[in-house]
């Protein structure tokens, strides 16, 4: 089976220093309390859409929680991200149903479009390709979620053609000066 966790090493231009002062009010919050340490690593994630690696520092010097400790729990739990996440996320099932209905040619399909691998970030951190165990669609095997939308009885063809359809939308929401 495909499924495996990837080590981001992966730079992506669109990346920024992140502005820690925005977690603040999360640090105000919970910073106190014990067992907090999950929603202050979920509120910093929601905040930047990953957990900048200067926010472990802030944490732990907020909590009193070794920065080793942050970041063994980060790690430890796959819904952490480490590093920036594109604004659309492309999750391809890799599950039993999806994989014996040839999952693996939707996700070498979606690669050859975007000109990523599975687990990294087109340059220009619109997209983002992951491939997952099970996204409990299985009765619409092989299936892909863009998002919150999800997209069954793929094959390579049909999921290349809605990325496209969805970069074709992104292009055209984009104010003038944007393009």
């Amino acid at each position: 089976m495909r499924i495996t966790r990837i080590a981001q090493s992966q730079q992506n231009s669109f990346s920024n220093h992140a502005d820690l002062s925005l977690i603040k009010p999360l640090l105000k919050k919970y910073s106190q309390k014990p067992g907090s340490l999950i929603l202050l690593l979920q509120g910093t994630q929601e905040t930047y859409g990953y957990i900048p690696a200067e926010a472990f520092t802030i944490i732990s010097e907020a909590t009193g929680i070794a920065e080793a400790d942050i970041y063994g729990v980060a790690t430890f739990y796959a819904q952490f991200r480490l590093s920036p996440v594109g604004k659309n996320i492309i999750k391809v099932c890799h599950g039993t149903a999806c994989h014996v209905q040839d999952a693996n040619k939707i996700t070498d399909a979606i690669q050859d479009l975007l000109g990523v691998k599975d687990g990294e970030t087109t340059s220009d951190g619109a997209f983002t390709l992951e491939s997952v165990a099970c996204l409990g669609c299985c009765s619409l095997a092989p299936v892909m979620m863009i998002g919150e939308n999800t997209y069954g009885k793929l094959n390579g063809k049909s999921a290349v053609k809605t990325i496209r359809e969805l970069k074709n939308q992104v292009c055209k929401d984009k104010p003038k000066s944007e393009k």
